[in-house]
């Protein structure tokens, strides 16, 4: 159940890192040309890190599901 939830926590996660970055293309786009997206409360670069931190939680749940995964094939114990 555990997995089932950190898969979808992971997915959910990344599309939504993903859906920030591009947010954050469009503003630094449209703040070329004077406008913005957000009303300027958060600068395109901050976007990007937000992105950023949030993608390395996401490698991180991969990573712990893979390590599960091994350890299940392996035979090893839930601990």
């Amino acid at each position: 159940m555990i997995t089932k939830l950190t898969g979808i926590v992971s997915r959910i996660l990344f599309v939504g890192c993903f859906a920030v970055a591009a947010l954050a293309g469009w503003e630094r786009l449209l703040n070329v040309f004077g406008f913005t997206l957000l009303g300027g409360n958060y600068a395109p670069s901050r976007l990007l890190e937000l992105s950023g931190v949030g993608v390395l939680y996401v490698i991180a749940l991969q990573l712990r599901e893979l390590k599960e995964i091994e350890r299940k094939a392996r035979g090893g114990g839930s601990a």
